[in-house]
């Protein structure tokens, strides 16, 4: 009988040693891989990335359940396509099509306001919008903690990341914590710039990098730095007709802001089509021609269009080099 108390007590010690050592593990911090050239990532103080918090967020950011009915999820609109999407609008739970065209979510941990109007001040904010918007996710996120929190990982991951049960202070944390880690940075152009590999780029691709940067087209005049974004709204005359969407000025209500979206980056931007706020552009061919046009003329078209011209040649080089921007190994750094 004794020697039954005992190995009862030596498996609960060596069961609470191992959970201890789990707990250990799991709230250790999550150590983000920064490619060469990539500034700081900026983690708000109030919801550090730790390796509970990350795993349970990239949980939810795959869990259909967030939506009414249990059909789509984040990863349904930001994924295989460097975290965009495929179509013009994607399709929400109920069918319905979305507003805008989904971005990629590379390197949003960068963004300082989200969203193409920039109407959103942060990542935690961020997962509150499709969770709640009839077109996307149609859900409650009360609802969906209620629905999940005391499933395993979900309770687990929860309790350890956070202190708590699931509920909507952890979802929005937990799946802007795995969105951080989404660094883009690993391509060949960024080889050839940051870590000195003169053979990165092909005689091709560096003649565009160098029709890019130059005065003639401008490029770098709204996609500067590390991003490929000056992070600024502008109103680049895709349109004249702005009824269907007004841009930064549904923020701002300032009709100068009208039409005006953030410019994007161009970081794998060879897998993001179709572009623009609208996916009304299919190919980067289509995008190089608009932007040689200089814009449709309206009172607020931004000044850093202007007319171009380039040969064939010239332009097939300017989109070699657009692909050279894409990244040779996965964005997902969450086993």
């Amino acid at each position: 009988m004794r020697s039954i108390v005992l190995l009862s007590a030596l498996l609960l010690v060596g069961c609470s040693r191992d959970e201890n050592v789990m707990q250990e593990v799991a709230d250790r911090p999550f150590l983000v891989q920064l490619p060469p050239g990539a500034p700081p990532l900026p983690v708000p103080a109030a919801n550090p990335l730790t390796n509970a918090s990350v795993e349970l967020g990239k949980k939810l950011f795959f869990e259909k359940r967030l939506s009414d009915p249990s059909v789509v999820s984040c990863a349904s609109c930001h994924f295989g396509n460097a975290f965009a999407d495929t179509v013009a609008f994607s399709i929400g739970s109920n069918g319905s099509l979305g507003f805008r065209n989904a971005p990629t979510l590379a390197n949003v941990a960068y963004q300082e306001r989200l969203f193409m109007d920039g109407g959103i001040p942060d990542l935690e904010y961020q997962v509150l919008a499709p969770i709640h918007d009839a077109l996307e996710m149609n859900s409650d996120i009360n609802a969906v903690a209620l629905l999940l929190r005391d499933e395993e990982p979900y309770k687990s991951l929860s309790l350890l990341a956070y202190g708590r049960t699931l509920d909507a202070f952890v979802i929005t944390r937990a799946i802007a914590s795995y969105e951080r880690t989404l660094v883009s940075g690993w391509s060949r152009f960024d080889r050839y710039l940051y870590a000195n590999d003169a053979s990165a780029l092909t005689a091709q691709e560096l003649n565009g990098w160098n029709i890019f940067s130059s005065a003639a087209t401008n490029c770098t005049g709204c996609h500067s730095g590390f991003d490929f974004t000056d992070r600024d709204y502008h109103n680049i005359g895709l349109t004249t007709d702005h009824s269907a969407d007004e841009g930064r000025a549904r923020i701002t209500l300032v009709s100068a802001d009208i039409g005006k979206f953030k410019t994007p980056t161009l970081r794998n931007v060879a897998l993001t089509a179709p572009y623009m706020h609208n996916g009304s552009l299919a190919t980067l061919e289509e995008v190089v021609d608009h932007f040689a046009t200089g814009g449709l003329a309206q009172a607020n078209l931004s000044p850093q269009l202007q007319p171009f011209t380039l040969t064939a040649q010239e332009k097939a080089d300017l989109i070699a080099f657009l692909h050279a921007l894409t990244d040779d190994r996965s964005l997902d750094q969450v086993p």
